[in-house]
């Protein structure tokens, strides 16, 4: 499957990317088909040197199939490219990953127990006080 991707240059904490056309089974910075564009992450977002792409190029290589990866596809939707894609949801992704492991596997299970009794606990009284209420109205 091709896609169009970064791929890493630049030096250490220094990157600068290219955006390529790469089948997706080549390693990141290996080989690639072709280089359209460029995307510079340390220049500020008014700069027009931040991005560089060439349109044709990645029109064409959409109508073949490409499929952009998500960070790929935004920064085609702020070019207008494409449309861009929905926003992602991940609310865990504030969390430092060492709180989202205790946080998942400790307190979701109680949690769910606690969901659980709940509604045993409630059906029998409702249960109970169906049955009186036939039992006064047989009376």
């Amino acid at each position: 499957m091709l896609k169009l991707r970064l791929s890493r240059g630049g030096t250490k904490k220094r990157p600068v990317y290219k955006v390529v056309v790469a089948d997706s089974r080549f390693a990141r910075d290996g080989r690639f088909i072709e280089k359209v564009g460029f995307f510079n992450p340390l220049l500020p977002k008014e700069k027009k040197e931040r991005i560089g792409l060439e349109a044709e190029r990645i029109k064409y290589w959409l109508g073949q199939g490409a499929q952009p990866t998500t960070r790929v596809a935004r920064i085609l939707g702020e070019n207008e490219l494409m449309p861009m894609p929905a926003n992602g949801n991940n609310p865990q992704k504030a969390i430092p990953k060492k709180d989202r492991k205790k946080e998942g596997s400790e307190e979701a299970p109680k949690a769910e127990t606690k969901k659980e009794e709940a509604p045993k606990a409630e059906a029998p009284k409702e249960e109970a006080k169906k049955e009186e209420a036939k039992k006064e109205e047989k009376k």
